[in-house]
């Protein structure tokens, strides 16, 4: 690879601390140094190099990393909601044209995409289903959904853990009743030790 300026003037500054150290003497520095900004490759500057142990190799600076693509929250919800409520039809539309293109090839023969009298009303239902949902919001409306259902499993979770420690620990019976675990969840949450069910979100959150 061809070697840059500032490649040849850090091996300049090398040579240069390998004369102070008394390595070189000064007509070995003389002459390296001129070696040094005539090379054109890293070959070239390392092999200036070899015998001084003190010495880093050339190495190529690796090209800049691009800068991370960040996907803004709404565009993922969108693009998610949108997904969603295309999958099943895009599903239908490979199957149904798979069908046609095996009858094609079966037949030895085109014909007429018969698909289209499935998908193409269904499509254009779609899209304006489509477009009144990213007018509605039902992008951000399915994402806060999703997101309480998942923290309603981790609340679930989480009390279930808290009945089995209290069983082990003989907080609560074996076969705790309705009104013991409700007794018992009330007292965590005063506690601290379980937080409060979370609410499903509002319509218009």
């Amino acid at each position: 690879m061809r070697a840059a300026d500032a490649d040849r003037q850090r091996v300049a500054e090398q040579l240069r601390e390998a004369l102070e150290e008394g390595r070189l003497d000064l007509s070995e520095y003389d002459e390296r140094l001129k070696d040094a900004y005539a090379a054109k490759t890293y070959g070239d500057l390392d092999r200036l190099l070899t015998d001084l142990p003190n010495a880093a190799p050339v190495v190529p600076a690796p090209p800049p990393a691009p800068p991370p693509v960040r996907i803004d929250a709404a565009d993922g919800q969108t693009q998610a909601w949108i997904r969603h409520l295309w999958g099943s039809w895009a599903s239908v539309a490979g199957f149904l044209s798979l069908i046609w293109a095996l009858g094609w090839i079966s037949e030895g023969r085109p014909d007429y995409y018969w698909p289209v009298w499935v998908i193409g009303p269904w499509a254009v239902l779609l899209a304006m289903r489509t477009a009144a949902g990213l007018v509605k919001g039902e992008p951000r409306m399915r994402a806060a959904e999703i997101e309480h259902r998942r923290r309603l499993r981790e609340h679930r979770h989480e009390r279930k853990m808290l009945y089995r420690q209290a069983i082990a620990t003989g907080e609560l019976p074996l076969n705790p009743s309705k009104q013991e675990r409700k007794a018992f969840i009330a007292r965590a949450m005063a506690r601290g030790d379980l937080p409060p069910k979370p609410h499903k979100p509002a319509a218009d959150a």
